[in-house]
Protein backbone atom coordinates (compact mmCIF):
# COMPACT_ATOMS: atom_id res chain seq x y z
CA UNK A 1 0.00 0.00 0.00
CA UNK A 2 1.81 3.62 -0.59
CA UNK A 3 2.49 5.60 1.99
CA UNK A 4 -0.56 7.70 2.18
CA UNK A 5 -2.15 9.48 5.71
CA UNK A 6 -5.57 9.81 4.08
CA UNK A 7 -8.09 6.58 4.40
CA UNK A 8 -10.13 8.26 1.57
CA UNK A 9 -7.03 7.88 -0.87
CA UNK A 10 -6.26 4.45 0.17
CA UNK A 11 -9.44 3.44 -1.24
CA UNK A 12 -8.65 4.67 -4.43
CA UNK A 13 -5.46 2.76 -4.67
CA UNK A 14 -7.63 -0.71 -5.35
CA UNK A 15 -9.75 1.43 -8.10
CA UNK A 16 -6.43 2.44 -9.76
CA UNK A 17 -5.17 -0.63 -10.14
CA UNK A 18 -8.59 -2.22 -11.39
CA UNK A 19 -9.80 0.22 -13.64
CA UNK A 20 -5.67 -0.31 -15.40
CA UNK A 21 -6.69 -4.26 -15.78
CA UNK A 22 -10.32 -3.17 -16.99
CA UNK A 23 -10.12 -1.30 -19.42
CA UNK A 24 -6.79 -2.75 -20.89
CA UNK A 25 -3.77 -1.70 -21.76
CA UNK A 26 -4.20 1.72 -24.19
CA UNK A 27 -5.70 3.15 -20.67
CA UNK A 28 -3.24 4.77 -18.29
CA UNK A 29 -4.85 5.02 -14.86
CA UNK A 30 -2.76 7.58 -12.31
CA UNK A 31 -3.89 8.36 -8.49
CA UNK A 32 -2.22 11.84 -7.19
CA UNK A 33 -1.94 12.35 -3.65
CA UNK A 34 -1.55 16.60 -3.02
CA UNK A 35 0.05 16.52 0.47
CA UNK A 36 3.53 16.58 -1.82
CA UNK A 37 3.16 17.93 -5.28
CA UNK A 38 6.56 16.98 -6.62
CA UNK A 39 5.85 13.28 -5.64
CA UNK A 40 1.93 12.72 -5.91
CA UNK A 41 1.56 9.54 -7.73
CA UNK A 42 0.75 6.85 -5.04
CA UNK A 43 -0.65 4.44 -7.61
CA UNK A 44 -0.49 4.52 -11.50
CA UNK A 45 -1.94 1.26 -13.75
CA UNK A 46 -0.21 0.96 -17.31
CA UNK A 47 2.66 3.47 -16.64
CA UNK A 48 4.80 2.84 -19.70
CA UNK A 49 1.82 5.33 -21.46
CA UNK A 50 3.64 8.34 -20.20
CA UNK A 51 6.81 6.50 -19.04
CA UNK A 52 5.98 8.14 -15.07
CA UNK A 53 6.22 5.74 -12.20
CA UNK A 54 5.33 5.97 -8.72
CA UNK A 55 6.41 9.47 -7.14
CA UNK A 56 6.42 11.46 -10.26
CA UNK A 57 5.04 14.97 -9.84
CA UNK A 58 1.93 16.78 -10.97
CA UNK A 59 1.59 18.06 -14.81
CA UNK A 60 1.43 21.18 -16.23
CA UNK A 61 -2.81 20.71 -15.78
CA UNK A 62 -2.56 19.67 -12.76
CA UNK A 63 -0.98 22.46 -11.44
CA UNK A 64 -3.04 25.19 -13.46
CA UNK A 65 -6.25 23.84 -12.23
CA UNK A 66 -4.33 24.40 -8.38
CA UNK A 67 -3.62 27.38 -9.71
CA UNK A 68 -7.19 28.89 -10.97
CA UNK A 69 -8.87 26.44 -8.46
CA UNK A 70 -11.32 25.68 -11.13
CA UNK A 71 -11.95 22.11 -8.96
CA UNK A 72 -14.15 24.68 -6.63
CA UNK A 73 -16.95 24.45 -9.01
CA UNK A 74 -15.78 21.28 -11.59
CA UNK A 75 -15.65 17.90 -9.91
CA UNK A 76 -13.96 16.68 -13.29
CA UNK A 77 -12.11 17.32 -15.97
CA UNK A 78 -13.19 15.28 -19.78
CA UNK A 79 -11.20 14.91 -22.94
CA UNK A 80 -8.58 17.42 -22.98
CA UNK A 81 -4.94 17.05 -24.80
CA UNK A 82 -2.06 14.94 -23.76
CA UNK A 83 1.00 13.35 -25.44
CA UNK A 84 2.47 10.07 -24.37
CA UNK A 85 5.99 9.13 -23.89
CA UNK A 86 5.90 7.81 -27.42
CA UNK A 87 4.91 11.42 -28.80
CA UNK A 88 1.25 10.09 -29.53
CA UNK A 89 -1.67 12.10 -28.87
CA UNK A 90 -3.74 11.12 -25.74
CA UNK A 91 -7.22 11.68 -24.38
CA UNK A 92 -7.04 12.49 -21.20
CA UNK A 93 -9.90 12.96 -18.20
CA UNK A 94 -9.57 14.26 -14.37
CA UNK A 95 -11.86 13.33 -11.42
CA UNK A 96 -11.05 15.47 -8.25
CA UNK A 97 -10.63 13.51 -5.32
CA UNK A 98 -12.45 15.82 -2.44
CA UNK A 99 -12.64 15.83 1.06
CA UNK A 100 -15.03 18.11 2.86
CA UNK A 101 -14.60 20.44 0.23
CA UNK A 102 -11.12 20.49 -0.04
CA UNK A 103 -9.22 19.01 -2.80
CA UNK A 104 -7.02 16.12 -1.66
CA UNK A 105 -6.26 14.06 -5.09
CA UNK A 106 -6.88 13.96 -8.35
CA UNK A 107 -7.93 10.63 -10.56
CA UNK A 108 -6.64 10.30 -14.01
CA UNK A 109 -6.86 8.26 -16.97
CA UNK A 110 -5.20 8.93 -20.17
CA UNK A 111 -6.08 6.68 -23.32
CA UNK A 112 -3.81 6.23 -26.28
CA UNK A 113 -6.15 5.50 -29.51
CA UNK A 114 -3.39 5.54 -31.65
CA UNK A 115 -3.58 2.17 -32.32
CA UNK A 116 -7.06 2.06 -33.18
CA UNK A 117 -6.47 6.04 -35.57
CA UNK A 118 -3.33 4.01 -37.34
CA UNK A 119 -6.18 0.98 -38.09
CA UNK A 120 -8.97 3.09 -39.05
CA UNK A 121 -6.54 5.30 -41.49
CA UNK A 122 -5.94 1.84 -43.29
CA UNK A 123 -9.29 1.46 -43.73
CA UNK A 124 -10.39 4.91 -45.22
CA UNK A 125 -7.43 4.78 -47.46
CA UNK A 126 -8.86 1.52 -49.12
CA UNK A 127 -12.66 3.20 -49.83
CA UNK A 128 -11.55 7.57 -49.74
CA UNK A 129 -9.40 9.63 -51.69
CA UNK A 130 -6.13 10.59 -50.04
CA UNK A 131 -7.03 14.32 -49.79
CA UNK A 132 -10.43 13.04 -47.70
CA UNK A 133 -8.66 11.15 -45.47
CA UNK A 134 -6.07 14.42 -44.83
CA UNK A 135 -9.12 16.22 -44.30
CA UNK A 136 -9.99 13.74 -41.79
CA UNK A 137 -6.58 14.28 -39.89
CA UNK A 138 -6.74 18.18 -39.34
CA UNK A 139 -7.48 18.67 -35.62
CA UNK A 140 -10.82 20.77 -34.74
CA UNK A 141 -10.53 24.21 -34.92
CA UNK A 142 -9.29 25.23 -31.54
CA UNK A 143 -7.59 22.81 -30.55
CA UNK A 144 -3.99 24.16 -31.57
CA UNK A 145 -4.29 27.05 -28.97
CA UNK A 146 -3.98 24.91 -25.81
CA UNK A 147 -0.95 23.81 -24.39
CA UNK A 148 -1.05 19.74 -23.89
CA UNK A 149 -0.61 17.89 -20.81
CA UNK A 150 2.77 16.92 -20.46
CA UNK A 151 3.79 14.01 -18.31
CA UNK A 152 7.25 13.87 -16.43
CA UNK A 153 9.32 11.71 -13.64
CA UNK A 154 10.81 14.89 -11.75
CA UNK A 155 9.66 18.34 -11.06
CA UNK A 156 13.20 19.71 -13.24
CA UNK A 157 11.73 18.18 -15.96
CA UNK A 158 8.21 19.69 -15.36
CA UNK A 159 10.14 22.81 -15.23
CA UNK A 160 12.42 22.58 -18.35
CA UNK A 161 9.19 21.89 -20.47
CA UNK A 162 7.29 24.80 -19.00
CA UNK A 163 10.13 26.99 -19.84
CA UNK A 164 10.88 25.54 -23.18
CA UNK A 165 6.80 26.42 -24.19
CA UNK A 166 7.20 30.04 -23.01
CA UNK A 167 10.46 30.35 -25.13
CA UNK A 168 8.99 28.98 -28.31
CA UNK A 169 6.25 30.96 -27.61
CA UNK A 170 8.49 34.17 -27.86
CA UNK A 171 10.98 32.75 -30.00
CA UNK A 172 13.87 33.74 -28.20
CA UNK A 173 16.74 31.80 -26.77
CA UNK A 174 17.21 31.83 -23.04
CA UNK A 175 20.99 33.47 -23.40
CA UNK A 176 19.65 35.87 -25.39
CA UNK A 177 16.55 37.43 -22.97
CA UNK A 178 15.69 40.48 -22.17
CA UNK A 179 14.68 41.77 -18.85
CA UNK A 180 11.13 43.07 -20.24
CA UNK A 181 11.22 39.03 -21.74
CA UNK A 182 12.43 37.53 -18.41
CA UNK A 183 9.99 39.31 -16.58
CA UNK A 184 6.82 37.78 -19.27
CA UNK A 185 8.23 34.09 -18.79
CA UNK A 186 7.98 34.72 -15.19
CA UNK A 187 4.43 35.95 -15.02
CA UNK A 188 3.58 33.14 -17.59
CA UNK A 189 5.55 30.60 -15.58
CA UNK A 190 3.51 31.99 -12.17
CA UNK A 191 0.29 31.51 -13.67
CA UNK A 192 0.79 28.51 -15.00
CA UNK A 193 1.55 26.88 -11.47
CA UNK A 194 4.78 26.14 -11.76
CA UNK A 195 6.24 27.98 -8.31
CA UNK A 196 3.94 25.53 -6.49
CA UNK A 197 6.49 22.95 -6.80
CA UNK A 198 9.13 22.72 -4.25
CA UNK A 199 12.59 23.97 -6.22
CA UNK A 200 10.71 25.26 -8.96
CA UNK A 201 12.62 28.66 -8.66
CA UNK A 202 16.01 27.18 -8.72
CA UNK A 203 15.00 25.41 -12.05
CA UNK A 204 13.92 28.42 -13.72
CA UNK A 205 16.75 30.26 -12.64
CA UNK A 206 19.01 27.42 -14.22
CA UNK A 207 16.70 27.22 -17.49
CA UNK A 208 16.47 31.00 -17.99
CA UNK A 209 20.39 31.63 -17.31
CA UNK A 210 19.88 34.16 -14.07
CA UNK A 211 20.16 33.92 -10.38
CA UNK A 212 17.84 32.72 -8.07
CA UNK A 213 17.69 36.29 -6.70
CA UNK A 214 16.79 37.64 -9.80
CA UNK A 215 13.63 35.06 -9.91
CA UNK A 216 12.45 35.95 -6.52
CA UNK A 217 12.42 39.57 -7.95
CA UNK A 218 10.76 39.25 -10.87
CA UNK A 219 8.20 37.09 -8.64
CA UNK A 220 8.21 39.95 -6.72
CA UNK A 221 7.53 42.29 -9.49
CA UNK A 222 4.57 40.01 -10.73
CA UNK A 223 2.32 39.70 -7.86
CA UNK A 224 2.64 43.84 -7.54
Amino acid sequence: MPDTANALLRQYVKLTEFLGAALGPDYEVALHDLTDKNRSIIAIANGYISGREIGAPLTNMALSVLKDESYEWQDYRLHYSGVSAAGNALRSSTMFIKEDGKLIGMLCINFDDSRFQSFAQQVLTLCHPNQFVQALEQPPEGEHDSRPETFRNSTEAVAQDAIAHELERLGVPAKRLTSEERLLIIAALEESGIFLLKGAVKDVAAGLGCSQASVYRYLSQVKK
